[in-house]
């Protein structure tokens, strides 16, 4: 019988790290990121990774960075300095061990990758798309058919000051995440902007398609990192759908995507955001979603995560207005020694605010996990909020292993207000009902898995993002049922 509720970690003895010494900056025609070590700093390690990323950024003696990824990088050095690598002692880490980032050699890449290595790589034909690959963007098709106004593409190509503007005053002005948020804005080499103007509704999706072609071959303790980053602007009654979709070129390679996405919806606007990570098995996905929302505005976000040796996604959502709408809908699955974990935050400081989250995880291994923290915060003047929370786990093997932690603060008095969570194996009645009518275990166990997920993957918007990701599940699934008994 598979664990249930709550399973405890166990902790492995540490694994020694050793250190090396931090080199002296190097003499640069460019300015410098100020990396000196503050006085409260007292991680080696993470200056020393900061002093690398910094090294790696593409340097020029004519021309220096547009000013919003500049001060991204000078306002993120600032906080990286007094922030240590993560512990299992940090409370937002407890149940996610990092020592399998920290303990490899961590090497950035300074460069696109040559078009051959992009060869055999299809693009998405039926949307707009852009591409980008190892944190830079290297391709885009059917951008011209967006609407008059719409900007899709990098910081770099972007030549109108007021939108260049309005990204740098939201970009310097973002509440910082963790130590991971600000080592994306260190090694970030560009800064990719969607922006719709007021009033304009998208009706095509707009596909970021990233794709990791470095990688480190298995036994190698190398680990090359990018560092995507993407800023959108939706402004007033503006409406646009998003695709994130993440993958690597070799499923067997070895690499780290670190990456932030940003949202503004100013006061009417919407965003349907679709995130699929479908990541080498032996990678590391750490992924920040930051989003800002202003009155009477809709944020909805599908997730389904696959792939990863560690992936974890933290979203943070902040409502800014009364009458604002926020829909979250995540599905994991863990078919290998994998984690898969969750931090979601989200603040309701006004009026009439609406929510949904539903969250849910299959871990189909004995050393794979799970971790769901969800923190939804009702404040004092959030009356006549309606909140709901449901976390829901299906557990396939003995001793694997998930970590819920559904959360509800709440201060206003006027509001309507739940959260629930179930962590179980199939049931044994369902399995019955099936055997009972001439069905065999193992079709079975796939009818009652897909139906388990297609809650999550019925909400994808685009029918044909939905094959994708159902062949996919199926794909990974397939020998974790065979033989089933």
């Amino acid at each position: 019988m598979a664990a249930l509720a709550f399973t405890p970690h166990i902790q492995r003895p540490p694994i020694p790290v050793v250190q090396t010494p931090i080199r002296a900056p190097k003499a640069r025609t460019r300015t410098r990121v100020s990396l000196q070590p503050a006085p409260t700093f007292s991680d080696p390690f993470v200056l020393q990774l900061a002093e690398i990323l910094e090294d790696s950024l593409p340097s020029s003696s004519s021309s220096s960075p547009p000013l919003p990824l500049q001060k991204l990088r000078d306002t993120s050095s600032e906080t990286l300095l007094s922030t240590p690598w993560p512990s299992r002692k940090d409370e937002s880490f407890r149940f996610t061990d990092t020592s399998f980032i920290r303990r490899s050699q961590i090497s950035p890449i300074p460069k696109p990758p040559h078009s051959s290595a992009l060869s055999g790589i299809s693009s998405n034909t039926q949307f707009p798309n852009l591409v980008i690959a190892d944190g830079y963007v290297v391709n885009s098709a059917n951008l011209s058919e967006l609407p008059s106004g719409v900007f899709v593409g990098s910081l770099l190509e972007l030549s109108e000051e007021r939108i260049i503007k309005r990204v740098c005053e939201s970009v310097c002005n973002s509440t910082g995440g963790d130590l991971f948020w600000s080592i994306n804005g260190i090694g970030a080499p560009d800064l990719t902007v969607v922006y719709v103007p007021a009033g304009c509704k998208v009706e095509n999706p707009v596909c970021l398609r990233y794709i990791s072609i470095e990688g480190s071959d298995d036994g190698s303790n190398e680990l090359p990192i990018s560092n995507p980053r993407v800023f959108v602007l939706v402004e007033r009654g503006g409406e646009i759908a998003i695709v994130e979709e993440f993958q690597g070129k070799d499923e067997k390679k070895s690499y780290w995507t670190n990456s932030v996405l940003e949202v503004v919806v100013e006061q009417g606007g919407k965003v349907r955001h679709s995130y699929i990570q479908n990541q080498s098995l032996n990678a590391a996905h750490i992924k920040w979603t930051s989003v800002q929302q202003e009155s009477a505005s809709t944020y909805e976000l599908v997730e389904v995560s696959i792939g990863g040796k560690l992936s974890r996604h933290n979203v943070h959502i902040q409502q800014l207005g009364p009458d604002t709408v926020t829909e979250l809908s995540t599905l994991h699955l863990s078919v290998g020694d994998q984690v898969q974990d969750l931090h979601s935050t989200l603040i309701l400081d006004h009026p009439r605010g609406y929510s949904r989250q539903l969250h849910k995880c299959v871990v189909a291994h004995s050393l794979g996990q799970a971790v769901f923290d969800g923190n939804v915060k009702v404040n004092r003047f959030a009356q006549q909020t309606d909140a709901g929370q449901l976390t829901r786990s299906l557990l396939l093997e003995p001793r694997a292993t998930v970590n819920v932690k559904p959360n509800l603060q709440i201060i206003a008095d006027d509001v309507k207000c739940s959260h629930g969570a179930a962590i179980s194996d199939l049931e044994e009645s369902q399995l019955f009902y099936f055997l009972a009518r001439g069905i065999d275990l193992e079709t079975a166990r796939k009818a009652l898995l897909f139906s388990f997920g297609a809650e999550v993957i019925e909400r994808l918007p685009y029918s044909s993002i939905k094959k994708e990701v159902e062949s996919r599940i199926r794909e990974v699934l397939a020998p974790k049922l065979k033989g089933s008994s």
